[in-house]
C-alpha cells in the first residue's frame, strides 16, 4: 500500500508499495533521506522548488511545470506505475502559464495536489474523477483561504481533504487548518505518515 509523508507547507513524499519515492514541491520539513525516483514541481517559487534537498539517482525523473505545457493543454506522464496528469493552477499571484497542479494515480488512488491556486473552472472537471484525496492551499494570502477551500472541496467532493500551505513561513498552522469546514477534512501534521 502506498504511503504519504506530509513534510509541511506544500511538501509531500509518496512511497509506493514497490518502494518508489515521489516528492512533490520539496522545500519544507524533514524526510528527504530517501533517494527520489520522481520529483514533481508545481511552479518555480522558492518554497516549492527545493530540488537541492533531494537525493537524486542517475534515473531520477524531474518534472517541472514548464515540462507540462503542450501546444494545446498539458502532457500526461507515466513513470514507475504512476500516472501524472498536470492540471491548471492560477490566481493573481500565480500565472496559469507558469503553474500547474497534479492529478496522481497511485495504486488505484486518485490524488489531486492543487499547488498554489484559487478556484479555477477546471475544478468542475476534476469533480468527475472520484478523487480519493485532495490537497488544497489555505493560506488566504497568496492562495485561497479556508472558506474558499471548503467551497472548492464541496465542488471536488474528495473522500479526504488535506489542507496544506497554511501560512507563509510556517510548516503548519492548526488554527488555520481547523477553519476548513468540509466533512472529509483530515488533520495531518508535518511528519505524519499515512497509508493511502
Amino acid at each position: 500500500m502506498a504511503k504519504l509523508l506530509y513534510q509541511g507547507h506544500a511538501s509531500l513524499r509518496f512511497t509506493t508499495a514497490e518502494g518508489r519515492v515521489i516528492y512533490v514541491d520539496p522545500y519544507a520539513g524533514e524526510g528527504y533521506e530517501k533517494p527520489a525516483d520522481l520529483v514533481l514541481i508545481t511552479h518555480e517559487h522558492y518554497d516549492h522548488n527545493g530540488v537541492d534537498k533531494i537525493h537524486r539517482k542517475p534515473t531520477t525523473i524531474l518534472i517541472r511545470a514548464a515540462n507540462c505545457f503542450a501546444p494545446e493543454g498539458y502532457y500526461d506522464f507515466d513513470y514507475y506505475g504512476v500516472h501524472i496528469t498536470p492540471v491548471p493552477a492560477a490566481n493573481s499571484h500565480h500565472d496559469i502559464r507558469e503553474c500547474v497542479g497534479y492529478l496522481l494515480e497511485i495504486e488505484g488512488k486518485k490524488i489531486y495536489v492543487a499547488g498554489d491556486t484559487d478556484y479555477v473552472p477546471f475544478m468542475e472537471e476534476l469533480a468527475k474523477k472520484d478523487l480519493d484525496y485532495a490537497f488544497l492551499p489555505i493560506d488566504g494570502i497568496y492562495n485561497m483561504g479556508p472558506e474558499e477551500a471548503a467551497r472548492v472541496a464541496n465542488i471536488l467532493k474528495p473522500k479526504h481533504l488535506i489542507p496544506y500551505h497554511m501560512k507563509p513561513g510556517q510548516l503548519f498552522d492548526i488554527k488555520q487548518d481547523m477553519r476548513v469546514t468540509y466533512a472529509g477534512s483530515m488533520l495531518v501534521r508535518p511528519g505524519d505518515e499515512i497509508e493511502l
